[in-house]
């Protein structure tokens, strides 16, 4: 079942809910961040994230509320800027004038490589209250095997960017390598880190992460079987996917399609499949972008029909309430 909770968005990517209900958006390609009123789905502005650059895949892309945001108001986002990627803190103050409600940008974390694809940008805290960051190659794919690099990467951090004791490598943010563009992050109840990500030509995946683990990009894509490679626990054709985000609830994974246009459940036993995927929603709605857990079997899922890659119509682009089994 699904309801409306507002319309008429411009290129939405990240989505926060607030204590209350409302929402924050953010706007990929505006740069903006806005209020939405959870009762009549009033759309207000807070705030311009300064320093975005927006142009092919960038811009302003994950957010994410501090551990303590009921204490210290802090906003997370990654945002692509004329010369990278990163992460920044801005308070968040209601009590001044709309549009003006964002304080200036602390940057966390900088220098995760940038180009006109995959630039990534999905954050979130864990349940261990650290900060992962899904990042990716840019196009150019020996960076996802580099070490040394920030690209093709899941990163683990402190809520102040830096490297969190029991990383794989002690003074590196780097938890997981070999992916092409790590848009979807989520942990299960038994707080195991899932990623879904895009494949090039023939498949996506959704992959369990573990510490270290290399998952083959370019050398591999899809279930490859090969020797020092961890494959996906479950592929797509791609244009059955092109997955975004990812969200746990009642048992699955949920998975927002962009290519595909629809909603992906992936029923987990433990680490593993319980039965075959099936799809939702085949395209109702144009392009999904984004799957938030409301907590039990309630869902948000926000549309990417204005992302200059879809056929928006009027009314796009939207967000929605689901409720799933």
């Amino acid at each position: 079942m699904t309801g409306e909770v507002t319309k008429g968005l411009e290129s939405p990517w990240g989505v926060a809910p607030l204590p209350g209900g409302d929402l924050l958006v953010a706007s990929r390609d505006k740069g903006t961040i806005s209020r939405v009123a959870a009762g009549s789905g009033e759309v207000t502005q807070i705030g311009e994230v300064p320093g975005v650059a927006p142009g092919g895949e960038g811009g302003l892309m994950g957010l994410a509320l501090s551990p303590g945001f009921a204490s210290d108001r802090l906003v997370y986002v990654y945002f692509t800027t004329e010369s990278d990627n990163r992460i920044a803190r801005l308070r968040y103050d209601e009590q001044r004038p709309p549009g003006q409600q964002l304080g200036a940008p602390d940057t966390v974390f900088r220098g995760i490589p940038k180009g006109l694809v995959h630039n990534g940008g999905r954050i979130a805290f864990g349940p261990d209250k650290m900060l992962y960051a899904g990042t990716g190659e840019t196009g150019d794919k020996g960076l996802a095997q580099d070490k040394k690099s920030l690209g093709g990467k899941i990163l683990r951090m402190t809520p102040d960017g830096d490297p969190v004791h029991g990383n794989p490598e002690a003074d590196s943010v780097v938890y997981s390598y070999g992916h092409r563009n790590v848009q979807g992050l989520a942990w299960d109840k038994d707080k195991r880190l899932w990623a879904a990500e895009f494949g090039q030509n023939t498949w996506d995946e959704l992959n369990l992460i573990e510490p270290g683990a290399n998952y083959g990009w370019p050398e591999a894509e899809g279930k490859a079987g090969r020797p020092g490679f961890r494959d996906p626990v479950a592929v797509w054709k791609t244009d059955e996917a092109s997955p975004s985000g990812i969200a746990w609830a009642e048992g699955s994974i949920w998975m927002a399609g962009l290519k595909g246009q629809r909603l992906w459940r992936i029923p987990l036993a433990g680490a593993q499949l319980a039965a075959e995927p099936e799809a939702f929603l085949t395209g109702e709605y144009g392009r999904l972008r984004t799957v938030v857990p409301l907590g039990g079997d309630r869902m948000l899922l926000v549309t990417s029909e204005t992302d200059g890659r879809g056929s928006p119509e009027a009314g796009d682009d939207r967000i929605l309430t689901l409720t799933v089994r």
